[in-house]
């Protein structure tokens, strides 16, 4: 990727969207840093897949990003593996429905924390390792930023506020850090069932009639790393032309 190996730290790593950028950032020459909260076994099986494939490659921490202790922890370790960090991916995430008429204030401190704050602070934790090697923040974001979800209001508002993040970021941390967000359409399913019926719905509103894959994004997430180095500020949405329609 470029005469040196690039760390990359990347959140919620150990399934779906995160073990992609893993193991394609990782086939690129990357080291990665896994970090997980509650997915124990899947990130242990993923750190070990890539520590054969290039040994001592990949390290893995637990740690609940909402408590700031262990968000600086995850910071403070990250730096220390291989001598500094030089990618953030952005891409734990919560996403559940929450209705206007029963909201609770833990449900929007959980969604705004582990969304919008969680990143922000990490970002912050990390700005000058990344700085000092010229490095890059990818947000996975949502095409729901832009049009809320019906039903996930507070999601929606916290993926807009990422995306805005995004934006304020690029200019704040620039010019040594570029910051950039991909926006995923339908690329996997929610762990709720929906229905097959629910599913041809949504697909029937994408341009490519078909959903995406975690590897759709991950590529684009390596291009933002590796072949962006004059984009920044930017939202890459990813969606089979989802959002060509209403």
């Amino acid at each position: 990727m470029n005469s040196h190996a690039k760390n990359v730290l990347i959140t919620g790593a150990s399934k779906r969207i995160g073990a992609a950028c893993a193991r394609l950032l990782h086939s690129e020459g990357c080291n990665i840093f896994l970090h997980y909260r509650s997915s124990a076994a899947e990130a242990q099986q993923l750190c070990d897949e890539l520590n054969q494939q290039r040994p001592g490659s990949a390290k893995i921490m637990q740690a609940d990003l909402l408590n700031m202790a262990e968000l600086e922890a995850v910071a403070r370790e990250a730096c220390l593996a291989w001598g500094g960090i030089d990618v953030l991916v952005n891409n734990a995430s919560s996403f559940y429905p929450t209705a206007i008429s029963d909201v609770t204030e833990r449900q929007w401190d959980e969604l705004l924390g582990g969304n919008l704050k969680a990143p922000f602070f990490l970002a912050k934790a990390l700005a000058k390792t990344l700085a000092d090697n010229k490095g890059c923040i990818v947000n996975i974001i949502d095409i729901h930023a832009e049009r809320g979800l019906s039903g996930y209001p507070v999601y929606s508002i916290s993926k807009a506020g990422l995306a805005a993040m995004t934006k304020v970021l690029a200019k704040e941390l620039g010019p040594a850090v570029r910051v950039n967000g991909v926006a995923p359409g339908a690329i996997l399913w929610p762990d709720n069932d929906l229905s097959e019926q629910a599913k041809l719905e949504i697909l029937q509103r994408v341009a490519l009639k078909r959903s995406g894959e975690p590897l759709d994004i991950a590529k684009a997430v390596l291009f933002l790393i590796k072949d962006a180095g004059y984009i920044t500020g930017q939202i890459l949405t990813v969606d089979g032309g989802r959002t060509l329609f209403c």
